[in-house]
């Protein structure tokens, strides 16, 4: 008993090293260190070198998110193609039947974003 014990404090000591090292770097040596002499050049927008033209804060259409949120979606789904690729003489036919309905659902998901033409840009 006293040896497992002695295993889960080693495990809290590094728990505890592994949450409060970056912390103390970030929180307290960071404003020690770091240069800090603020002024108004450094405190404006930048944009590429020129005087900024109008308010940053401008309105994007929502299909671009929507774009950038699929190109996510496919390109994770295509990370749990991999491992299935590598293992799939392994698994046999049941494999196979679970990456057809993981790939067939893909697809439902692909043909309903490009109906309601998510995939267009304008």
């Amino acid at each position: 008993m006293c040896l497992y014990a002695n295993a889960f404090i080693f495990i809290l000591v590094f728990l505890v090293l592994a949450i409060a090292l970056p912390i103390g770097a970030l929180a307290v040596l960071g404003p020690l260190l770091r240069p800090n002499k603020p002024s108004k050049a450094k405190n404006s927008t930048y944009e590429s070198g020129l005087e900024p033209i109008g308010d940053a804060r401008s309105r994007y259409n929502v299909r671009y998110y929507l774009f950038a949120l699929m190109f996510v979606i496919f390109d994770v789904e295509i990370i749990f193609l991999y491992p299935w690729a590598v293992s799939y003489l392994t698994l046999g036919v049941f494999g196979y039947v679970e990456m057809m309905i993981f790939v067939v659902l893909l697809m439902i998901g692909l043909i309903y974003a490009w109906r309601k033409k998510v995939l267009e840009w304008m």
